[in-house]
């Protein structure tokens, strides 16, 4: 398997694989790629609908020039957590973002949520994830407003009456409910169009079948996490 950075005619047949609507592991396998690689470049480079080969080898070539000019005075990354390997943390940390980006979150969002998940205490202020993240409280902010909104993060104030943001395993519960709970309208919204376009027309029935196919849908993931709740509050069993 090579190894390095992805070659500009690597990165022409990431577009051409897009193009063809190919999965993120098919497109791997024809370049002979971790799967990891080819969704962290796409998701770093404007998603799949916006990732330019070109584009993406001269962003790619400006960091690469970024890392090897002296580093200049400034806040410095928050340390890792006692113990971790930092190379392999922070390629994990690139790649569990790019797969939540996949899902729909923005870089930013995905960059935070990652941060928090992969920090003991699943908690941080927002002067700790910016300088862990290297970027503006503005930016911090924006992305924290938008995960409050999804009910993916907490706010809580600590006792030196900080904002700290935090997740923990019921929230991820509540994101699910939530999700579940977003398709309730587009349902109403369907049936409505049943009433106005007449029961007996084409056109009803396809919203008809609509509504009721995104109805089980909900209901089944609100069953299942009401089923599951318990996992998320269990300790997990050490492999044997």
């Amino acid at each position: 398997m090579p190894g390095g950075r992805l070659t500009h005619q690597e990165r022409q047949q990431i577009v051409l694989g897009l193009a063809d609507n190919l999965s993120y592991a098919e497109i791997a396998r024809r370049l002979d790629r971790p799967t990891s690689t080819v969704t962290r470049e796409v998701m770093r480079n404007g998603g799949p609908n916006a990732y330019r080969a070109d584009l993406a080898h001269r962003a790619t070539e400006r960091r690469a020039r970024r890392r090897g000019s002296p580093a200049s005075p400034g806040p410095q990354a928050a340390p890792r957590e006692q113990g971790q390997d930092t190379e392999a943390m922070a390629q994990y940390e690139e790649t569990f973002a790019a797969v939540l980006m996949a899902s729909g979150l923005t870089r930013m969002s995905a960059r935070v949520l990652t941060c928090l998940f992969t920090t003991d205490t699943g908690s941080l202020t927002a002067s700790r994830l910016a300088q862990r993240l290297q970027v503006s409280p503005a930016s911090i902010s924006k992305a924290i407003a938008f995960l409050e909104s999804q009910s993916l993060v907490r706010r809580e104030r600590d006792e030196g009456r900080r904002d700290r943001y935090v997740v923990d395993d019921e929230l991820f519960y509540q994101a699910t409910i939530a999700s579940a709970r977003a398709n309730d309208r587009l349902v109403e919204t369907a049936r409505q169009g049943v009433a106005v376009l007449g029961p007996n027309t084409p056109a009803a029935a396809r919203l008809e079948n609509i509504a009721r196919f995104l109805d089980f849908i909900s209901e089944s993931i609100i069953r299942a996490a009401e089923q599951a709740r318990e996992v998320l509050h269990t300790e997990p069993q050490a492999p044997a």
